[in-house]
């Protein structure tokens, strides 16, 4: 049975249930596979050996989302080749490359969690009402181990782009 999770977010004040674990710093990063377009998969193993930030956003079409997406993807450009940045979203794969195409984000690989909700149910963010999946930022290092993690308590909040930024450049070197 999946486990639900209540009391521990909101959306605008109004409480939320998420589906899944709450992964912790030291926990094994889940495996997952979800798309990356229409016709490909893509999975965690495809980012073997590098330092990944996952940042998971509700939805690109709306502000926050779209603000916390750009400014990953002008970090992106400082921490160099061993890290990758992956936003993940419900949004189709087409919507999502229709934003980033009008948005100019090209460092950052978005992946689709639209098909069957996998990653959010792997990594506790699948929201029950809304089926979508809730902000939250997970920094994993090169043996898939979680190093930060963030589950923002309010799905409208910004996340702390600095703190996670920060870990990244942490696990490099």
């Amino acid at each position: 049975m999946t486990q639900e999770r209540t009391g521990v977010a909101t959306f605008k004040g109004n409480a939320i249930t998420l589906i899944g674990p709450e992964l912790q710093v030291g926990d094994k990063a889940p495996a997952f596979t979800i798309s990356k377009n229409l016709l490909e998969q893509s999975s965690l193993s495809d980012y073997a050996g590098k330092v990944k930030l996952i940042s998971v956003v509700p939805s690109l079409d709306t502000g926050v989302c779209d603000a916390q997406t750009r400014r990953f993807n002008e970090a992106a450009s400082e921490l160099g080749d061993d890290v990758v940045v992956l936003t993940i979203s419900a949004d189709l794969p087409f919507a999502q490359a229709r934003w980033c195409g009008a948005a100019g984000v090209d460092r950052v690989v978005t992946l689709s969690d639209y098909r069957d909700n996998s990653f959010g149910k792997a990594y506790g963010v699948l929201i029950k009402e809304f089926v979508i999946d809730m902000r939250a930022i997970f920094v994993i290092d090169r043996d898939d181990v979680i190093r930060y993690v963030e589950y923002l308590p309010e799905m409208s909040e910004h996340p702390d782009y600095d703190q996670a930024i920060t870990a990244v450049k942490g696990l490099l070197g």
